[in-house]
C-alpha cells in the first residue's frame, strides 16, 4: 500500500476491531483498578442514584425488580458497600466523636473501653479527642469533633462550663458521662459525688478519725464541688468542727496531692487521715508521706475515690470509693446511639462503693 492511498476496506474493520477491543480491555481494567461508586451502580442497573441509596440502606420503598436490578449490577461490578458509602447514601458519618481527658489515665480509659464496647457491631465508629482539664482545648478539640461531622459526641468527665455545654447539645446529640450537670437528665450519665464524698469521710469518721483534712478536685468541676459538700455534711453530722487550713483546693493532678500534704506539714497542721478527691491526688498525696518518712496507714490513714486499677497496687492498696468506670461507659454507649436515632433511654442510677484496703487503719 503506497503513500497516500487508503486501506482496504477489510483491514480497516480489522484494524477497528483490534483497537475497539483493546479499548474495552483498558476500560475494564480501569474500572478495575479504581473504587465503583454509586453512580456507576445507577448506570449498570439502569436506576437512579437514589434508588442505589434506598438499596443500600434497606429502605423498604425499593420495589423488588428495582432492587434485584441494584444487587445484581453490585455483584457484576464486584462492589462491596463500604461504611463511607453508606454513610454518604445515609446522610451520616457513622462516626461517634469522644471527648476524653488525660488519655492514658485507667479511670478515663476504663469509661472509653466501655463506649467502644457499645459502639461495636452498630456500624458506629468512634473519634477520639483529648481535653486534658483545660478548657481552651477542649473548647478546640469538640470544634475539631464537629468539624469531622460526627453524630453525636461523648464527653467524658471535663469542666467546659455549661454555657458551652448547652450550645453543643443544640448543634448534635449530646451525652455527658462521669461529670453530674443539673437539668441534663438522661443525657447525663453520673455517680452520685454527694454520696461518694459523704461515704468516704463517714468511713474515716467510723474508724475513730476526727482530724480528716481533704484536698479537693478542681473548684469550679461539679463533681468535686459535691464531693467537698459529702465531705462537710459527714463531718457536720457527726458534730466533728471542721478545720478549713486542713482544706487544699487540688485540681484532681497527682501532683496536687503532693503539695497539698507539704502545705499541711510545712503549716504545722495535725492530722490523722486525708480524703482525697480522687485516686490520682491520693497517690500524690501518699508520695509526700513516703518522702515526710510518715507511715500509712499507721499514722495517717489515706482514702480517694475512683477505684482506678493502680489503686490496689499502691503500697499500701488504697481505700477507695469506685466508680462503675466501664458500666459508665456502656452506658453513655448506648443512649448516644438512641439519640441519635431521635430517642433517648433512661439513664441508670449509680451507686458509689466503699473499696476497703489496707490504707485505711482504725484509731484506739
Amino acid at each position: 500500500m503506497g503513500v497516500g492511498t487508503n486501506p482496504p476496506l477489510a483491514d480497516m474493520r480489522e484494524s477497528w476491531f483490534v483497537f475497539s477491543e483493546a479499548t474495552e480491555s483498558s476500560f475494564w481494567l480501569k474500572m478495575k483498578n479504581r473504587k465503583v461508586t454509586i453512580q456507576d451502580i445507577a448506570d449498570q442497573a439502569s436506576v437512579s442514584k437514589a434508588t442505589v441509596s434506598r438499596v443500600l440502606n434497606n429502605h423498604l420503598t425499593v420495589n423488588a425488580e428495582k432492587r434485584e436490578a441494584v444487587l445484581a449490577a453490585m455483584e457484576a461490578l464486584n462492589y462491596e458497600p463500604s461504611q463511607l458509602a453508606r454513610s454518604l447514601a445515609g446522610g451520616r458519618s457513622m462516626t461517634v466523636g469522644i471527648l476524653t481527658q488525660n488519655i492514658g489515665t485507667a479511670f478515663y480509659d476504663q469509661i472509653v473501653r466501655g463506649v467502644i464496647a457499645s459502639l461495636a457491631g452498630t456500624g458506629y465508629s468512634p473519634i477520639f479527642a483529648d481535653g486534658q482539664f483545660d478548657r481552651e482545648l477542649a473548647a478546640k478539640a469538640v470544634e475539631t469533633l464537629l468539624g469531622r461531622n460526627v453524630d453525636g459526641v461523648v464527653l467524658v468527665g471535663g469542666n467546659l462550663p455549661l454555657q458551652h455545654l448547652e450550645s453543643l447539645k443544640g448543634k448534635v446529640p449530646t451525652i455527658v458521662v462521669a461529670r453530674q450537670l443539673e437539668n441534663w437528665g438522661d443525657q447525663c450519665i453520673y455517680m452520685d459525688n454527694f454520696e461518694a464524698g459523704y461515704l468516704a469521710t463517714q468511713f474515716l469518721i467510723d474508724q475513730g478519725h476526727r482530724a480528716i483534712a481533704h484536698i479537693k478536685g478542681n473548684v469550679e468541676h461539679e463533681d468535686a464541688i459535691r464531693r467537698y459538700r459529702g465531705y462537710r455534711k459527714a463531718m457536720e453530722d457527726a458534730k466533728i468542727p471542721i478545720d478549713e487550713e486542713l482544706i487544699y483546693e487540688g485540681n484532681f493532678h497527682g501532683q496536687c496531692g503532693t503539695l497539698a500534704i507539704e502545705s499541711f506539714l510545712m503549716r504545722g497542721k495535725n492530722f490523722t487521715a486525708v480524703f482525697a478527691a480522687n485516686d490520682l491526688s491520693a497517690f500524690g498525696a501518699r508520695l509526700a508521706l513516703y518522702r515526710r518518712g510518715i507511715r500509712v496507714p499507721d499514722e495517717v490513714s489515706l482514702i480517694g475515690v475512683d477505684d482506678m486499677l493502680e489503686a490496689a497496687l499502691m503500697p499500701p492498696p488504697l481505700t477507695t470509693i469506685r466508680q462503675p468506670a466501664a458500666e459508665m461507659g456502656r452506658a453513655a454507649g448506648k443512649s448516644i446511639l438512641s439519640l441519635i436515632q431521635g430517642q433517648l433511654i433512661p439513664a441508670p442510677r449509680l451507686i458509689p462503693e466503699l473499696i476497703r484496703r489496707e490504707s485505711v487503719s482504725t484509731l484506739h
